[in-house]
């Protein structure tokens, strides 16, 4: 599956003409380190990879994602 545009690296002028890297949101510049945006393919996105579990390790991690992403339930 093809890599989304706005993460692709642009370092031609042609590149940067066909969309690549436009509206890219880098995620050091955000409050936390964090960022909405979409990293998967169009494909693919919405998809849950991952479901912390229920150790305390996992915990803190479904803890931070609910600060993050209080949008989807964990």
């Amino acid at each position: 599956m093809p890599v989304p545009l706005h993460l692709r690296n642009a370092p031609t002028k042609l590149m940067k003409q066909l969309g690549y890297g436009k509206n890219y949101k880098y995620a050091h510049s955000f409050s936390g380190n964090f960022v909405e945006q979409e990293f998967m393919p169009e494909d693919i996105s919405g998809r849950k990879f991952y479901e912390p579990q229920n150790n305390p390790a996992e915990l803190k991690v479904r803890e931070t994602l609910k600060i993050h992403w209080i949008k989807y339930e964990y």
